[in-house]
């Protein structure tokens, strides 16, 4: 399959780069374009299925970008800062919604917030009990943060949804101009 690939490429003017193309069991997984896609079995049953969750690698890197806009010593305006955030978040959200994320996301809700908030708490020199009566109703239930009237986003608002296998209804065009070359030689030209 691989060579076939090969020849289809070169057709287009394409080649593989070799260092980076590689043959994998899919129960090991690999990364692409910051997915991690791995068979594995559900959980409960005795099904295997191929699954998409997020790469360590663009969850790492949302995460620095987090923590170089709240920077304890950083003396930004709130608002602008939350806004940044918000921008990073949705654009993250969007690309990696497709994937088995929801855990992912609850971790980095809880990530931005707590940095957020304890920047916050530096920059205005409150304590744990002055926050927490900034930003919690008369029935003690939190509020989204918010500075200058921009909310801080809510990573997991976002509703997931998955990628549906469908298997051999893919179109593999290598395959498919091979399909198309048996065809014409065995059909008679009229």
């Amino acid at each position: 399959m691989k060579e076939d690939f090969s020849a289809w490429l070169a057709e287009r003017g394409l080649a593989l780069s070799e260092e980076k193309t590689r043959i994998v069991h899919l129960t090991e997984g690999f990364d692409f374009l910051g997915f991690r896609i791995q068979w594995k079995r559900k959980r409960g049953t005795r099904k295997w299925f191929v699954y998409t969750f997020i790469a360590d690698r663009p969850f790492r890197s949302v995460k620095a970008k987090i923590r170089a806009l709240t920077h304890r010593v950083s003396q930004a305006d709130m608002g602008a800062v939350v806004g940044r955030i918000n921008q990073i978040l949705r654009g993250w959200v969007a690309y990696f919604r497709h994937a088995v994320c929801k855990t992912t996301l609850k971790t980095l809700d809880h990530f931005v917030w707590r940095r957020v908030s304890s920047w916050w708490m530096v920059l205005h020199r409150w304590t744990w009990t002055g926050l927490r009566r900034r930003f919690t109703d008369p029935h003690g239930r939190w509020r989204p943060l918010s500075a200058d009237g921009i909310e801080l986003f809510a990573t997991v608002s976002v509703p997931v949804t998955r990628y549906r296998y469908r298997g051999n209804t893919i179109p593999r065009p290598w395959s498919l101009n091979h399909a198309l070359m048996a065809e014409t030689v065995e059909s008679p030209v009229r």
